[in-house]
C-alpha cells in the first residue's frame, strides 16, 4: 500500500496539487483501491491528530510573529544592527542575517521571516550598490536560522510526532542557530572583501545607538524571556505563545504605539491562515503516517538499515542523505512528518538522541526551503528582488556549503544540540 501511496502522490504533485491535498487523495485513493481498511478509520485518525494541546503554541505564536515582524520594530531592528556592524566587510548582508537570528525568537517561521526581512533589507541592500542575486540569497538562507532559534514550528510539529519535549528541542536549538549564523556571517564577510562589496557609510553617533538600542529592546529581550521561562520550567511551551502574543500586544500599542485596528486584524488573518496550512498539512500527513505505522513499516526499515549498513556513522549519512533529497521536493513540515515515524526507531537503533535526531533534521530540511525546485524562501527573496531563481542559486553555493558542514556536525557531535 505504501508503494501505492507514493505513486499516487507522485502524479498529485506533478500535477501541481498542493502537498496537503496531494497528501489526502493518494493515501484515501489507496485505501479506496486496496480496500483493506476503512476510509471513515483515515478521517479519524486525520481530527484525532490535531486534537493536542501543545499545537495551540502554533497560531499564537504566528500572531505574535505578525504583530512585531512589521512595523516599527523591524526598522528598530535593522538601524540598530547597521549601526554596530554596517561598516565591516559585508557587514550589510550580515545584518540581514542578524536580523533573521533575532526574529527566530519572535516568529519561529521561516516563510514570514523571508518576507518580512526581505522586503525591508533587499531593497536596502541594492540601494547600496549589493548585487540583487546575493542580497536575495543572502536573505533565502538566513530566513531558516528563523527555526532554530525558539520558537520554532516545525520543532513543535516535530514533537507532536515524535514525543519529544517541545522545551528540550527549543533549548537545544540554540547553539545550531548561534552557530548557523556565525558561519552565514562568515560568508557575507568573505564575499564582501573578496568583491569588494559597499559597506553602510552612515556616520556613528553613540547618541543614536542609545536610542536605537532603546528602541529595539522589546524585540532583544523576547527571546530571552522565552528561554528563560522554558529552561527554569516557569511555563510550558503553550502558555509560553500565548503569554508572548500579551507580549507583542503590549509592545506594540504602548512602547512603539504602531497597533491599530488594521495592522491587528491583518495579523490576525495572517496568523489564522499560517495555522491552517500547517494544520491541514499535519492532519494530511497523519494519514500516511498511519497507514506507514500499521504495514509495520518503520520497524521494517529500521531492520533493513541496521543489517545492510550495519555502521552507525553510515545509517546517519543515509538518514541524512534521504532528508536532504526529501527536502528538495516535499515543504518542511509535511517531509517531518512523513520522516520522523520511519527515523525515530532508526536513530535509537543507532544511539542517537530523539532531540539530536530532531535538530538534525530540522537543519536538513530547511536547506530544502532555499534550494529548487520547491525552495519556498528562495522564491520569496527571487521575487522580492526581481532576479533569476538560477542567479540566485549561484550565489547561494557558500551557503549550502557551510550549512551542510554544520549539518555533518550535527549529526556526528551529540554535545552541538545541548539540551
Amino acid at each position: 500500500m505504501t508503494v501505492l501511496i507514493i505513486g499516487l502522490f507522485v502524479i498529485a504533485a506533478l500535477a501541481s496539487i498542493p502537498i496537503a491535498h496531494a497528501l489526502v487523495l493518494s493515501s484515501v485513493g489507496a485505501l479506496l483501491m486496496l480496500g483493506r481498511i476503512p476510509v471513515d478509520l483515515a478521517v479519524q485518525q486525520m481530527i484525532a491528530q490535531v486534537q493536542s494541546f501543545p499545537l495551540i503554541a502554533i497560531p499564537f505564536f504566528m500572531l505574535t510573529g505578525a504583530l512585531m515582524v512589521s512595523g516599527k520594530l523591524g526598522q528598530s531592528l535593522v538601524n540598530l544592527l547597521s549601526m554596530l556592524i554596517g561598516r565591516i566587510h559585508g557587514g550589510p548582508a550580515q545584518v540581514g542575517v542578524l536580523s533573521s537570528t533575532i526574529f527566530g525568537g519572535v516568529s519561529g517561521s521561516a516563510v514570514a521571516d523571508a518576507s518580512a526581512i526581505g522586503s525591508m533589507l533587499i531593497p536596502w541592500l541594492k540601494k547600496l550598490g549589493y548585487p540583487a542575486p546575493f542580497a536575495a540569497g543572502t536573505l533565502a538562507a538566513a530566513a531558516t536560522i528563523d527555526i532554530l532559534i525558539p520558537p520554532s514550528i516545525p520543532m513543535i510539529v516535530y514533537a507532536l510526532v515524535s514525543g519529544a519535549s517541545i522545551g528540550a528541542l527549543f533549548v537545544a536549538g540554540i547553539l545550531p542557530g548561534l552557530l548557523m549564523c556565525g558561519g552565514f556571517m562568515l560568508v557575507c564577510y568573505i564575499q564582501g572583501r573578496r568583491r569588494n562589496f559597499p559597506r553602510d557609510t552612515t556616520p556613528f553617533e553613540w547618541g543614536a545607538l542609545g536610542q536605537q538600542l532603546l528602541q529595539a529592546g522589546p524585540a532583544l529581550l523576547m527571546p530571552v524571556l522565552i528561554i528563560i521561562f522554558l529552561r527554569f520550567g516557569i511555563a510550558t511551551p503553550t502558555e509560553v505563545s500565548v503569554m508572548s502574543t500579551l507580549y507583542a500586544l503590549v509592545v506594540s500599542g504602548l512602547v512603539y504605539r504602531d497597533l491599530t485596528l488594521t495592522k491587528l486584524k491583518h495579523a490576525a488573518v495572517e496568523a489564522g491562515i499560517s495555522s491552517g496550512v500547517v494544520l491541514l498539512i499535519i492532519m494530511a500527513s497523519s494519514i500516511v503516517g498511519w497507514i506507514v505505522t500499521y504495514e509495520q513499516l518503520p520497524a521494517a526499515f529500521t531492520r533493513f538499515a541496521t543489517e545492510t549498513l550495519q555502521s552507525p556513522w553510515l545509517i546517519i549519512l543515509a538518514m541524512n542523505l534521504i532528508m536532504l533529497a526529501t527536502g528538495m521536493f516535499i515543504d518542511l513540515p509535511a517531509a517531518v512528518l512523513l520522516l520522523t515515524p520511519m527515523f525515530v526507531p532508526l536513530a535509537s537503533a543507532v544511539g542517537m538522541d530523539t532531540i539530536q535526531l530532531g535538530i538534525m533534521m530540522i537543519v536538513n530540511l530547511s536547506i530544502g526551503l532555499y534550494h529548487p525546485p520547491i525552495g519556498t524562501t528562495l522564491f520569496i527573496t527571487s521575487t522580492i528582488a526581481k532576479v533569476r531563481i538560477g542567479d540566485v542559486v549561484m550565489e547561494l553555493i557558500p551557503f549550502y556549503i557551510v550549512a551542510i558542514g554544520l549539518l555533518l556536525g550535527f549529526a556526528y557531535l551529540p554535545w552541538l544540540t545541548i539540551h
